[in-house]
């Protein structure tokens, strides 16, 4: 008597007809892409070099050596480690024609000369290599990518081959993203290997700002006491000093948060148009937007410990409680506030002479320059007869129509 399965197709009727898939792998990832293809309608094939002995493989998938599995579908996936590819030569003949999907990763960049993808085209020079799915965690098919990226990148030489590979993606409830020739496998591969790729910049730049801000307040207040007044004020480099460092290192952040949506601004006014590419540095930096809010954000909460740690002003203690970054609008209200209170923090003293220290202002009024240049140039944005262009510029509306149809005939940088 034939054994039913559990898994009840999602997206086909039952009337059509199942479109086979193979599978090369019988691992975490392997189990995972097959039992969501399985839900999804999909008839499942696993090749196996030990067809007996796989195990715990979703019900109603059938299990062949790889030879015979790879006769029963045009399709084949392969769920195999780079290292374990050469028995692909043997099967030279089978899988002629067919559509080989690369899902693997390397355990460091650059670890090979070329791809995995390209490396599997060059043993099996008759199929289609297609390079997908790699970027998706075995957990991640498991909780149907709930809590993960839906966006799956797919390269390959053969158009067609990849069309067929990207309905998969689609029918698995993922997002596909062409991302054109095998040449970019190496780029696709590289992905998972990136760790927090947007939180470069961010780091380096708060411990610029760190230092300088640390040295600038360390030449105010204690190398100045000492060659003027002999006086011994080193205690300040533990508490005092970086008292004072961390709420202008957040406030210069917060307001770092907002000044490339100034400029960007800026910008599309000036040119009239939405539809061209802004500067690569202004790119990153509008990318790394939400590290720099988070890293200020805890640069702020080093401040409200330190605060609370020593009674150094008591009216200091709610300095930045309320930064929320979340939403543009509050996050510009947090930003109108912490400025002003920097203001009232220094009151007269800003621009008393008696406040310079070998010409020296106070490590505040730096702090301030370019939260302010942010506030006055929105300030300026918002102004009704700005804003309306640029919201109908942010709606599509351009300045020069004619430039977006050069543009598309490769003369810009669209």
């Amino acid at each position: 008597m034939e054994k039913t399965t559990d898994v009840l197709p999602l997206t086909m009727n039952s009337s059509e007809k199942q479109e086979t898939v193979c599978i090369f792998g019988t691992g975490d990832f392997g189990q995972s892409l097959g039992l969501e293809m399985l839900q999804c309608g999909y008839s499942i094939v696993f090749g196996s070099r030990n067809p007996r002995m796989s195990s715990l493989l979703p019900n109603g998938a059938e299990v062949l050596s790889y030879s015979e599995a790879a006769q029963k579908s045009d399709i084949i996936i392969i769920a195999i480690h780079r290292e374990h590819y050469d028995f692909l030569t043997e099967l030279t003949e089978v899988l002629n024609g067919k559509i080989l999907v690369d899902v693997s990763n390397n355990l460091k960049i650059k670890q090979y000369p070329e791809s995995n993808a390209e490396y599997l085209a060059q043993l099996v020079p008759g199929a289609h290599v297609v390079k997908a799915f790699n970027t998706i965690s075995a957990w991640a098919l498991q909780s149907r990518a709930l809590d993960a990226s839906r966006q799956v990148f797919v390269c390959g030489n053969d158009s067609k081959a990849k069309q067929r590979v990207m309905d998969i993606v689609r029918s698995l409830g993922l997002t596909p993203l062409d991302k054109g020739s095998l040449m970019a496998a190496n780029e696709i591969e590289n992905y998972p290997l990136q760790l927090f790729t947007m939180w470069k910049f961010p780091f380096y730049l708060s411990a610029v700002l760190c230092v300088f801000f640390f040295f600038y307040c360390v030449i105010r207040e204690v190398i100045y006491p000492y060659v003027y007044e002999k006086k011994d004020r080193t205690f300040r480099l533990a508490i005092s000093i970086p008292n004072r460092v961390f709420p202008i290192a957040a406030l210069t952040l917060l307001a770092l948060v907002y000044l490339p949506g100034v400029i960007a601004a800026i910008l599309q006014l000036y040119r009239g148009t939405k539809y061209r590419r802004f500067p690569d540095w202004l790119d990153h930096w509008m990318l790394c937007r939400k590290q720099l809010g988070l890293i200020a954000l805890g640069f702020a909460f080093l401040h409200v410990l330190y605060t609370l740690v020593i009674p150094i002003r008591y009216y200091v203690r709610w300095t930045w409680t309320n930064r929320t970054i979340a939403q543009s609008k509050l996050g510009y209200l947090t930003l109108i506030l912490c400025t002003a209170h920097t203001l009232v923090y220094g009151g007269k003293r800003f621009l008393s002479p008696s406040s310079l220290v070998w010409y020296l202002p106070s490590a505040y009024v730096i702090a301030l320059i370019i939260p302010c240049t942010v506030l006055v140039i929105k300030f300026i944005l918002i102004l009704p007869c700005i804003d309306k262009t640029l919201t109908r510029i942010r709606e599509g509306w351009e300045r020069n129509p004619k430039f977006s149809e050069s543009a598309l005939n490769g003369k810009t940088d669209i």
